[in-house]
C-alpha cells in the first residue's frame, strides 16, 4: 500500500460514496447490469474496486531520476495525490528512485477479470477496436508526474461513449466498460514504456492506481448506470 488517507482522498471517497449509496436501490432492484454481470455481482465489484483502490502488487523495479527540486513541491503533491512524497525522497541514493512498478489491485485486477468474463460472452471486435483509440488518447494526454507516476484526465474514458454509440450494436454498457477501461490501462502502460528515466522519476509508478485509478472507476461507475437504460 503506497497511498494514506488525507483531506483530499477522504472527499474523493466520500463523493464515490454519495454516487454508489443512491445506486444500491437501482442494484437491489436488479436495474443495474453490465453484459452477462448481474446487479449483485456488479455492485460487489464496484465496492470491491474501492476498497482495494490502494493495494499495489509490485511487478518489477528500475531506477528513475530524482529531480532536484521535487522537495520544494513534496507537500502540495501529497495533498492533490494522497502519496507520501516526503517520505519516499530518504532514501540512501540522492540523485536516483530505485522505482516499484506495481499494478493496483482494484483499479486493474478487479476490472480486468470482469473485462475477461464480459470478452467471453459478449461483443470482443467493436470493443476492441474502440478500446485501441482511447488507448491512443490516454497515451497522448497521459502526463508523467514526478514524485507521483502516471497520470490521465479523470474525462478520458468518456470518448467511448460517442464511439460506442456510432460503431456498436450491442450491449453499450459492456462496449463502454471494456473499451474505456482497457483503453486507460493501456495507456499507462504505454506511457511507462516511453518514460525517460533520466529526466522523470518517482519512488513507484502505479498502472491503475495513482493517477489513473479515478479514469477508471468513472467508467465503470457511467457503464453501470447506462445499463439503466439499455
Amino acid at each position: 500500500m503506497r497511498g494514506y488517507v488525507n483531506s483530499s482522498e477522504i472527499k474523493q471517497i466520500v463523493v464515490f460514496g454519495l454516487v454508489i449509496l443512491p445506486m444500491a436501490v437501482l442494484f437491489y432492484e436488479n436495474k443495474l447490469n453490465i453484459g452477462h454481470i448481474t446487479s449483485v455481482p456488479l455492485f460487489l465489484m464496484l465496492l470491491l474496486m474501492l476498497i482495494t483502490r490502494n493495494i499495489e502488487i509490485p511487478i518489477a523495479s528500475i531506477r528513475t531520476r530524482k529531480p532536484e527540486l521535487l522537495s520544494q513541491h513534496a507537500f502540495v503533491l501529497e495533498k492533490i495525490y494522497s502519496v507520501p512524497v516526503s517520505e519516499e525522497l530518504i532514501t540512501p541514493k540522492e540523485r536516483v528512485f530505485d522505482t516499484k512498478l506495481t499494478i493496483n489491485f482494484g483499479g486493474v485486477i478487479i476490472p480486468l477479470l470482469a473485462i475477461i468474463y464480459l470478452l467471453v460472452t459478449g461483443p470482443i471486435t467493436t470493443s476492441l477496436e474502440i478500446a485501441l483509440i482511447i488507448t491512443v488518447i490516454a497515451f497522448l494526454s497521459s502526463e508523467i508526474i514526478d514524485g507521483v507516476g502516471i497520470e490521465v484526465p479523470d474525462y478520458i474514458g468518456l470518448v467511448s461513449l460517442p464511439l460506442t454509440l456510432l460503431l456498436s450494436t450491442g450491449s453499450a454498457e459492456s462496449v463502454i466498460f471494456i473499451s474505456s477501461i482497457i483503453g486507460i490501462i493501456a495507456g499507462c502502460v504505454a506511457s511507462l514504456l516511453t518514460l525517460d528515466r533520466e529526466q522523470n522519476g518517482s519512488a513507484y509508478i502505479s498502472i491503475g492506481g495513482v493517477g489513473s485509478f479515478r479514469a477508471i472507476y468513472i467508467m465503470a461507475l457511467i457503464a453501470s448506470l447506462l445499463s439503466y437504460y439499455t
